[in-house]
């Protein structure tokens, strides 16, 4: 058994100081490298707990002075990146340090992208060949991650939305990734079931999605089937009765789920989106609601692939449909609905949610291509 008292480091695909009490390690760290001015970019949630004021704390007593930003959306927008930017400016900031979940981390991301490339946000949007315009130096990047679901902290784009329409966009380059990452499991031991949970299912959406996406990436598809048996062994525990164990397992495999998903993603990410866009649902809810669905979707065909899931998953029945049921019981046993009309669809937001997911980024790398009419039947299915 791993003991994650113990702290370690290994990159991939940057430097990861993984532990508990890693991030103890930050202060001294930034300070070996000359940084005294960390602009500290986390939600409105996290700014207002415990940890996050110790870790506040330490830096100061190291004689290292902290700006906070964290006016931010729990789906981000660009204008907490325009805000973001003008408070590391007018502060006089000489790094940034993303702290939090997934909207922390894009936020932050985007900020860092943001400094010193002054064309508007969304020219250096990856879908349209923004990356190219992605030329100059960032500032230095730290990330802390506090939840175990988006993987965002060993990423290199960020997700954020245009205010108005909230359509989505990516903003991408390896410029973007950070220098350091400290995972520091005790960071979530405090994290609500909730949170834990739709975090959780996150991160299998991550690695579900990544392992069967079209294309060929042997690495990546490795790294997903290792996640999905960490987060399968790991979750029930981590959300009704926490230990250190579970929760480190569900940060490596959060991790790696951000590592392997460079392969693609695919229709649940599509499913999903556009409820957080539409009706700001929380991106791990929307997932998990969804995955069984869309996995479903995806196994004709694809038996190989799904008896490979249901070995790593320990099912008695190594098929998609083992698969699938199995997806429904982690739902109900870790407290998360399996109809979308539990989280406040109605049967008036299905055509504005088909145009949404049929225009999405993540079902073009698919195993299985998806219609518009696809999408309508899933979301009638879910329903």
């Amino acid at each position: 058994m791993t003991d994650f008292n113990i702290i370690r480091q290994y990159n991939f695909p940057t430097v990861i100081r993984f532990g508990a009490g890693s991030v103890k390690e930050l202060p001294d760290y930034l300070a070996a490298n000359g940084l005294s001015r960390p602009l500290l970019v986390t939600d409105p949630v996290v700014s207002t707990l415990d940890f996050f004021t110790t870790i506040k704390n330490s830096l100061t007593a190291k004689a290292i002075s902290v700006e906070v930003f964290s006016d931010i959306h729990k789906n981000p927008v660009k204008s907490d990146v325009l805000k973001g930017g003008e408070v590391y400016k007018e502060t006089d900031r000489d790094c940034i340090i993303g702290i939090g979940g997934g909207a922390a981390m894009d936020v932050a991301r985007a900020i860092v992208l943001r400094i010193n490339h002054h064309r508007d946000l969304f020219d250096y949007d990856d879908l349209i060949g923004g990356d190219q315009y992605v030329t100059e130096l960032v500032p230095y990047f730290v990330t802390i991650p506090t939840t175990s679901g988006t993987g965002s902290e060993v990423g290199r784009s960020a997700i954020i939305s245009e205010d108005e329409t909230h359509r989505k966009r990516i903003l991408f380059s390896p410029k973007l990734l950070a220098k350091i990452v400290f995972a520091d499991p005790l960071l979530t031991m405090e994290l609500p079931a909730f949170v834990t949970a739709a975090t959780g299912m996150d991160a299998l959406t991550h690695n579900m999605e990544a392992f069967i996406a079209k294309g060929f990436h042997p690495m990546a598809e490795g790294i997903a089937l290792e996640g999905i048996r960490l987060i399968n062994q790991s979750i029930v525990t981590a959300v009704n009765k926490p230990t250190l164990e579970s929760r480190s397992n569900m940060m490596i495999a959060s991790l790696m789920g951000a590592v392997a998903f460079q392969k693609g993603l695919g229709v649940v990410h599509s499913l999903a989106h556009p409820l957080s866009s539409l009706l700001d649902t929380h991106h791990g809810l929307a997932n998990a609601v969804n995955l069984p669905y869309g996995m479903r979707f995806n196994a004709p065909g694809l038996e190989a692939p799904f008896g490979r899931i249901a070995n790593a998953m320990t099912l008695e029945n190594e098929t998609g449909e083992a698969v699938v049921n199995h997806l429904f019981k982690l739902n109900n046993q870790i407290g998360l609905p399996t109809r979308l009309s539990e989280i406040g669809v109605k049967a008036e937001h299905i055509e504005a949610l088909c145009d949404l997911a049929f225009a999405d980024f993540c079902h073009p790398s698919n195993p299985r291509p998806v219609t518009r009419n696809d999408f309508k039947q899933l979301y009638l299915e879910a329903l």
